[in-house]
């Protein structure tokens, strides 16, 4: 029997409210800039900088400043019910990178698969543990062969918002969440 890995099932899957900006803590990792955030994912997504772009600049009007960003990959499949698989490194200004992995369901009218490069933007993150727990929204996607587009999921005053570009079919609308580990797992729940 042949155990297939994380890295695999991304690479197979390419065919609520939200909180205002919160008070800083002492031990809250600093600020990145627009320009910053722009020039790392031109690196990461290539040639679909203009979307990009937008979708930093419509974010930083919503919600200022990001205090630490992910860079990653994930996988989605879903036919009324679906589940999300992701993998990527964490950047902020005080702890350095660092590994993230995510996974979550999601229920809805919602059917399709893709594979996608992912960058999260992540609002008030009062320390880097902070991350691993569960982020609830509500997200939607209607593209043919390829797409870009970006939600927001919130808990507590953290809000991350993913903006993601891929590979797939995929329309619909569903409500769900996505659990940051900071090891693999298929446990989506």
């Amino acid at each position: 029997m042949t155990m297939v890995t994380r890295r695999q099932l991304l690479a197979a899957a390419a065919v609520g409210p939200f909180a205002l900006a919160g008070s800083a803590r002492a031990d809250a990792p600093s600020t990145f800039s627009p320009d910053e955030i722009v020039d790392n994912g031109h690196r990461f997504f290539g040639s679909i900088s203009r979307g990009l772009a937008e979708a930093v600049q419509e974010a930083g009007r919503r919600w200022g400043l990001p205090n630490a960003y992910i860079l990653g990959q994930e996988g989605s499949g879903a036919f009324v019910a679906g589940l999300r698989y992701g993998e990527g490194k964490m950047y902020t200004r005080n702890a350095g990178e660092q590994p993230v992995y995510w996974q979550g369901p999601s229920v809805g009218l919602d059917w399709g698969a893709d594979g996608d490069r992912t960058m999260m933007l992540v609002y008030n993150l009062p320390a880097v543990g902070a991350i691993y727990q569960r982020f609830g929204g509500v997200d939607g996607s209607a593209y043919f062969v390829g797409g870009f587009g970006f939600t927001a999921l919130n808990a507590a005053d953290v809000v991350v918002v993913p903006i993601r570009t891929g590979v797939g079919a995929r329309l619909g609308i569903n409500v769900g969440y996505l659990k940051f580990t900071q090891g693999a797992t298929w446990n989506p729940f």
